[in-house]
């Protein structure tokens, strides 16, 4: 799994002209799938999404995590992020994983994301085309991937 976590003033998620999901202070996390993901990906990176410590103390310091600032969330499911874009100039999708697969692990992320920030989370819909619109805090933008924890 992949994740592109950005800190937020606002977000929204926008589909067909309704808005289906909005914040203020928090984190866009746009979330992509491969077929070898699992639930060890699920754990660790919802408990590395609410434990990082990207906003502000009383000082300035990136020293709070979304717990400790009692922000929100926003998850959004992008298959996009993992393009590979080795060969000619058309991205190329293969690595994502097929709704068969991804959307039974994007539920359980929501899920467990919920769970380990101690309130509901707000979504995008899985497949859809969704307008998203956020104010970058910082700007703040951080890139993890699930494969890469060691």
């Amino acid at each position: 799994m992949k994740i592109v976590l950005q800190r937020v003033s606002e977000a929204s998620v926008t589909i067909n002209s309704e808005l289906v999901a909005s914040i203020d202070r928090g984190v866009l996390v746009l979330l992509g799938i491969v077929d070898d993901d699992t639930q060890e990906d699920i754990d660790w990176l919802c408990k590395k999404i609410v434990n990082l410590r990207i906003f502000p103390d009383e000082n300035n310091v990136m020293n709070r995590s979304i717990l400790d600032s009692n922000g929100d969330i926003v998850l959004v499911s992008q298959f996009t992020l993992h393009a590979s874009t080795k060969k000619g100039n058309r991205p190329s999708y293969i690595k994502a994983a097929k709704p068969d697969i991804a959307i039974p692990l994007y539920k359980t992320f929501i899920e467990k994301l919920q769970l380990e920030l101690g309130k509901s989370i707000k979504t995008g819909q899985f497949g859809a085309d969704m307008k998203v619109h956020l104010i970058n805090d910082g700007p703040v933008t951080i890139i993890i991937d699930s494969k890469d924890r060691m």
